[in-house]
């Protein structure tokens, strides 16, 4: 199988090629738009701020290819945020594959959340083996709203979005890379799809 994580400069991607490497997958860890479009399976991962990783893509040409692809694709935390319709983080304009809006966690709680919260109202082939009130770790100051879209809800402050999905695009605002033997399950569950 070949598994291409998108390389554009907003990663976190060691932890998640070892959690692939776990599974006995190898990664190819590219910004080639040919070998992006061949791959079997694609992960879109992100760490950063919305703005300037948006800039990165535009710049590669990548923000026009991720929404055409056809194959399965994970959008991890920045990644998934990207794929929505706008972020209120640097007044971003997404990729408008889910079409929600992201906004900013009020001073109410504490910003950003970050390690472990429960994921329940689970509704994806993503989740086989998962279950309900699963830990998961996170680390986001901003969030999917509620959505006809989301598979997977969370609750800080307010119930959010915590995964998306839309045809063969996936989101998970929580890393399954960093969240023990349940985020490996959903890996596996991605590599199966």
């Amino acid at each position: 199988m070949k598994l291409v994580i998108i390389d554009y400069g907003a990663g976190n991607i060691k932890s998640i090629q070892f959690a692939f490497k776990r599974l006995g997958i190898d990664t190819v860890l590219s910004n080639n738009i040919d070998e992006i479009k061949g791959a079997d399976k694609v992960i879109f991962p992100g760490v950063g701020e919305a703005s300037s990783a948006m800039k990165m893509l535009q710049e590669s040409g990548l923000d026009k290819v991720i929404p055409t692809l056809k194959q399965p694709v994970l959008g991890i935390c920045l990644g998934m945020q990207l794929m929505c319709n706008s972020s209120e983080e640097g007044n971003t304009k997404g990729l408008g594959i889910f079409n929600v809006a992201i906004k900013k966690f009020s001073n109410a709680v504490k910003v950003p959340q970050m390690g472990w919260n429960v994921i329940y109202n689970l509704k994806s082939d993503l989740f086989t083996g998962v279950k309900e009130k699963e830990f998961m770790y996170l680390v986001h100051s901003f969030y999917a709203e509620n959505c006809e879209e989301a598979i997977a809800t969370t609750d800080y402050e307010f119930e959010y979005a915590s995964a998306l999905q839309k045809d063969n695009f996936y989101g998970t605002q929580f890393h399954p890379e960093k969240s023990g033997l349940a985020g490996e399950q959903i890996l596996k569950n991605f590599l199966e799809l």
